[in-house]
């Protein structure tokens, strides 16, 4: 069996226009990348662990350059672990940590906030002097401003709160704007490459060792699931949430030269959370066009447990099989490993662009 035999089931490649056009040009170099996205998703991002070793542990550093990685709540956890020094090792240990978490039924958002602080402490291990001054990687990190009813915790009034963005989105996704701004905080030495971000207020933050925990707390700060973050130094005061919110898959006006190379749990980007369930609600294609998406193929999906890559609602699944569930999870990040080596035997070949579909 060829290489590309093995590679071409194992991920779906979809591309927008200009980086398609580059890649029939010139094929994938790593020094063509200059930026990557990391959504929010939570436990899929296990799912995909094997592509990010690839990407971070071989095939990134043949060309060592300055990249920007902008992530919310998972992707922010993702790429602020390859910027540690050693990124394998981090990577890996926040797929151990996650999948050991363990929640009784009815657990508090307070438990959850703790627990997930915890698990940032004990994967970081306070060296954020080190993931700031990292010599090839920029992290940025997506935040929301809750404004209004969405400030509060309590259930009652978030949830009033919760049912208005429903609607307002409904409408669209501007009317948003009454209910959260935009924060990006980034590594001060330089802004991430976007354009003007006219959709909705936003602001820019630099990141700093008094700031970075917070800022990654907040950015997977899920309503109704964990508390809000209300302070992180450097920001406005406020209350700050899960940057996917808004940004769901980062569908981000990107300016960044070559392909903006984004690994992903599905092979299209959702703009905002409240629209997953909106089907018609599609991304920019404008601001994609130098995006080339790699994702778990429905092929490979069907042969993994459950047929789906693991997700927040198997802690609800599993509530009294907590080892039922970590089986399944470690068994989903050992067999991503299939992905990271169908992407690299597939990026050396010469038909890369065979299986690049449009975006």
């Amino acid at each position: 069996m060829t290489a590309i035999h093995v590679a071409a089931p194992a991920l779906t490649l979809r591309a927008g226009h200009r980086a398609i056009e580059h890649i029939r040009q010139n094929g994938l170099q790593p020094a063509d990348v200059h930026m990557i996205p990391g959504a929010a998703g939570g436990p899929k991002a296990l799912g995909i662990q094997g592509l990010d070793l690839a990407l971070f542990g071989e095939w990134l550093p043949r060309a060592p350059q300055m990249r920007s990685l902008i992530g919310a709540s998972i992707g922010s956890w993702r790429f602020a672990s390859a910027c540690m020094p050693d990124p394998v090792h981090t990577l890996q240990q926040l797929g151990e940590l996650y999948t050991s978490m363990r929640f009784p039924k009815g657990v508090s958002i307070q438990r959850i906030s703790a627990a997930c602080g915890d698990m940032l402490d004990e994967l970081l291990g306070g060296q954020f002097e080190s993931i700031l001054s990292n010599p090839h990687y920029h992290l940025n990190i997506v935040v929301v401003k809750s404004l209004g009813l969405l400030q509060h915790d309590s259930r009652t009034r978030l949830g009033l709160g919760l049912s208005g963005v429903i609607g307002a989105n409904l409408l669209g996704r501007r009317h948003l704007g009454r209910f959260f701004e935009r924060v990006i905080l980034h590594d001060p030495r330089q802004r991430p490459a976007l354009d003007d971000l006219q959709d909705f207020k936003s602001s820019h933050v630099d990141l700093t060792p008094g700031n970075l925990r917070a800022a990654l707390l907040a950015s997977g700060s899920i309503p109704m699931v964990m508390e809000a973050v209300r302070e992180i130094p450097g920001t406005s005061a406020g209350v700050y949430r899960d940057g996917g919110l808004l940004d769901y898959h980062l569908d981000l006006p990107y300016q960044a030269p070559g392909v903006v190379l984004y690994p992903h749990f599905l092979d299209r980007v959702v703009p905002g959370w409240f629209d997953k369930t909106l089907p018609w609600r599609k991304a920019n294609p404008q601001q994609l066009r130098d995006v080339l998406l790699v994702a778990p193929s429905r092929e490979y999906l069907d042969t993994l447990p459950y047929r789906k890559l693991p997700d927040r609602k198997d802690f609800n699944r599993f509530v009294y099989d907590n080892d039922g569930r970590e089986k399944y999870w470690r068994k989903a990040m050992s067999e991503s490993q299939r992905l990271g080596d169908a992407f690299l035997r597939l990026v050396d070949s010469d038909d890369l662009i065979r299986h690049v579909q449009p975006l």
